[in-house]
């Protein structure tokens, strides 16, 4: 049986990419004219509209409609909203892009405290994977739309988080250098790859709202379930391998510019 393939057109998520758009295509073309590119460069701009391109794929495309009654689209819905939106969001800003918010964002960062270091970023991130796949949060997100919503929500709130230390233009308190950002990294998935697992190897469905739903695709709703936990688990392994290389590769030159810049103001040899 075929599922239902239609556009949602939901009009929250398409308001919300259209704010975000427009005020982010002002700012750019504002520092692209004092800056230049290097203030303001176009693949910066294409990565912004490509995070907000898969918001839109993910809560307005038939891929919303297909998580209605396919668990595996569900989870290719949360991995797009937890890891990949909210990476090219973040990598689409620059130090200069964002200044007049961070000027303002700084008495907020301050009065956060101990809600901003990096460990709550994690335990934020692994939490609103785990909890809301609680068969219980999960069938009621599925049946009721406000929980659906705010599950969504969770997720890029989560992601932007999580990712902001990482990769975001302006400094966090994770250190760039040494091994602290790779454990950041593992800590993190290696529990959503666990969860992932769980799903996969699951000896029975555990959704019952997924078990009310037809065979569609030939898939009976236990090989629905192992889809969805092999594609966390794969998308997990994916993206934690290429954050790895690049945190090394970063690592690497963050060093080699370090021994450069202690030889260049090395006292010179007496002898």
């Amino acid at each position: 049986m075929s599922p239902d393939a239609s556009w949602t057109l939901e009009p929250g998520a398409i308001a919300l990419t259209l704010v975000l758009g427009g005020a982010y295509l002002h700012r750019w073309i504002e520092v692209r004219r004092k800056n230049g590119p290097r203030g303001a460069s176009a693949w910066r701009l294409t990565s912004f509209a490509l995070g907000l391109l898969l918001i839109l794929v993910a809560l307005v495309s038939p891929v919303d409609r297909l998580a209605e009654q396919i668990l595996a689209m569900h989870m290719v819905q949360h991995v797009i909203l937890l890891d990949f939106a909210p990476i090219l969001l973040i990598l689409g800003l620059t130090k200069t892009i964002l200044r007049p918010i961070t000027r303002r964002m700084q008495p907020v960062e301050h009065a956060a405290g101990l809600l901003g270091h990096p460990v709550v970023a994690v335990v934020f991130y692994i939490a609103a994977m785990w909890v809301w796949h609680v068969p219980a949060l999960y069938d009621a997100a599925a049946q009721h739309a406000s929980i659906h919503v705010v599950e969504h929500v969770c997720f890029v709130s989560a992601g932007v988080l999580y990712w902001w230390h990482l990769i975001g233009p302006v400094r966090s308190r994770l250190r760039t250098g040494g091994m602290q950002p790779i454990a950041y990294m593992l800590s993190s998935k290696l529990f959503l790859g666990i969860l992932g697992i769980v799903l996969t190897f699951s000896p029975e469905a555990i959704y019952a709202f997924y078990t009310d739903q037809p065979d569609y695709w030939g898939l009976t709703p236990g090989e629905d379930q192992a889809v969805a936990g092999l594609i966390m688990a794969l998308e997990q392994s994916i993206i934690m391998g290429v954050v790895l290389a690049w945190l090394f590769a970063r690592m690497l030159a963050e060093s080699e510019r370090e021994e450069q810049r202690a030889e260049r103001y090395a006292s010179p040899d007496p002898s």
